[in-house]
């Protein structure tokens, strides 16, 4: 693995409320999926998270959990058909969100991007179907008024679309801080310290902070009130946090 920031106009462009068993995710990704600040998510939750981003009509918003894993991968033969799939996403995020901004260049720069990193990883990297996306891509970078035409491709892992509904915990830490990110209903940091809390909650047999996320994910016309009881129950576990450590 290896630290880096995003390169020169990365940002713009690449290149340039469930039952305890719905809120422990996939066993094999437990140990790293991110629960800590200082441990990446796994590209499996990152992907789902990103793409019921996507399919939910938040195309930028989806570039947050795809960087969060792509950031941290090496480029070695292991890691590369990763590193190009989630770049490719990124850039796909980016040429979206310029064309629906009537940016044509921008669009057709990063779409051109996209292509160039999907290039060689075939047609179901992580089992996410590609080719659509690719033959979008194409398509803007050719002609990016294409997108007052034709909608974005739905974006599909084994054949399914994922939306909010169909996460698991895993994924849904990652997507709820980068929707509240993009609506005006939701604080993203106060939402990434109740991901971490909702992490920690693993095991407890308390789910306080993960259903609250979820409900904040699944009931779009609730987004305000659940936030505001979402920032109460941070401040609370923050302010028994100082208290605790003050006593030492």
């Amino acid at each position: 693995m290896t630290d880096r920031e995003p390169a020169p106009g990365d940002r713009e462009c690449p290149a340039e409320g469930p039952a305890e068993d719905a809120v422990e995710g996939d066993d094999d990704e437990r140990a790293d999926d991110g629960r800590r600040a200082d441990v990446p998510p796994t590209v499996p939750a990152a992907l789902r998270a990103g793409v019921a981003l996507f399919n939910e009509g938040h195309v930028l918003a989806a570039h947050d959990p795809w960087e969060a894993a792509w950031l941290p991968l090496g480029e070695g033969p292991d890691e590369r058909p990763d590193e190009r799939l989630l770049h490719g996403l990124i850039a796909t995020a980016a040429a979206t969100h310029h064309a629906s901004g009537r940016n044509w260049s921008g669009a057709a720069g990063c779409a051109s991007n996209a292509v160039e990193y999907f290039d060689g990883i075939g047609s179901a990297p992580r089992r996410v179907d590609i080719d659509p996306v690719r033959d979008w891509c194409r398509r803007l970078a050719a002609d990016p008024e294409t997108s007052e035409r034709a909608a974005p491709p739905t974006l599909r892992i084994d054949g399914t679309a994922p939306r909010f509904g169909d996460l698991d915990l895993s994924a849904a830490l990652l997507a709820a801080p980068a929707l509240a990110g993009a609506v005006a209903s939701g604080d993203e940091e106060t939402f990434e310290t109740a991901a971490a809390l909702a992490r920690e909650e693993r095991g407890t047999g308390r789910t306080t902070f993960a259903e609250l996320l979820f409900a904040f994910l699944r009931t779009p016309d609730a987004r305000p009130q659940v936030a505001a009881r979402l920032a109460d129950h941070v401040e609370l576990a923050e302010r028994k946090r100082r208290d605790v450590n003050d006593l030492f």
